[in-house]
């Protein structure tokens, strides 16, 4: 079979395109996704000391995924938990989505005019949220799916 595409060659399609790729280079776009996306991966290192559930951060620019799980150790993926976050940040009006084979991984993708007064929006909402989910606070099917009583004890120290 032939292939065959409708936008393929079409000059119009390619000629916005390059509108897009030179609107890209002249705002300087590419640098401050790197430099907000460094900022980001920054912020969520610092609250994955807070927070066992957060197992890693990892990502380019941008492009982030906070892998949650019941056990640091095991890496048990923290699956049920991962999709109440998801629900609650969507309350909050922050948008995420799961990702990897066990769902388990809060995939982070703004547009490109994110900038660090968002992230820190981000991270705080994060921050409350994971705060809610060990203590017990969330209220969202399936709750306390993970082991509580290490998490409180952390809070407890670091207050």
């Amino acid at each position: 079979m032939e292939y065959f595409n409708t936008f393929g060659g079409n000059p119009v399609s390619c000629a916005i395109a390059h509108a897009v790729l030179d609107v890209i280079k002249r705002e300087g776009l590419q640098e401050h996704c790197r430099v907000t996306g460094n900022y980001c991966m920054t912020q969520l290192k610092a609250l994955a000391q807070k927070h066992d559930i957060i197992g890693d951060v990892r990502g380019r620019g941008m492009f982030i995924g906070i892998d949650l799980v019941r056990d640091r150790q095991t890496r048990e993926p923290a699956s049920t938990e991962a999709q109440q976050v998801i629900t609650r940040m969507k309350e909050e009006y922050v948008l995420l989505s799961a990702d990897g084979p066990h769902r388990n991984v809060l995939k982070i993708k703004p547009p490109m005019c994110f900038n660090n007064d968002d992230v820190d929006e981000l991270v705080s909402k994060l921050d409350t949220i994971l705060l809610e989910l060990q203590t017990g606070a969330l209220d969202l099917p399936g709750l306390n799916m993970i082991d509580t009583t290490k998490l409180q004890a952390r809070s407890k120290v670091e207050s």
